[in-house]
């Protein structure tokens, strides 16, 4: 399962650093930490659904149905959370730039599907 996973996170990984660049040069330091949470969120959530998701042994469909929908539902709630926390906590933010990287990061991680274990 990580094997799926893994080039699915360096790629988020890469996302976030070529979000943090370009927003640093367009927003400054602001828009750099922003760009940075907003990544550093996605890439949380993802890898929360890929624990909870490689952990699962299912035994039948149903119980695979059920573990990824569970993994499903705590990446959706993580992300919630820290993308309020970080939006209240974070008095400077530059919303662009940590909506933009956040919503870089989710969409490769629905890149998943699309690799193939061997």
């Amino acid at each position: 399962m990580w094997r799926v996973f893994r080039p699915i996170i360096g790629l988020q990984v890469l996302c976030t650093a070529a979000a943090i660049l370009l927003s640093a040069w367009l927003a400054g330091i602001h828009g750099a930490i922003s760009a940075g949470l907003g990544g550093s969120i996605g890439i949380i959530a993802g890898l929360a659904f890929a624990v909870l998701a490689a952990r699962g042994k299912s035994k039948s469909a149903g119980e695979a149905l059920y573990t990824a929908l569970r993994a499903e539902a705590v990446k959706l709630v993580l992300m919630v959370l820290l993308l309020w926390f970080a939006l209240t906590a974070y008095r400077d933010v530059v919303a662009i730039g940590l909506i933009g990287s956040f919503i870089a990061t989710v969409l490769i991680f629905t890149m998943a599907v699309w690799v193939r274990e061997k």
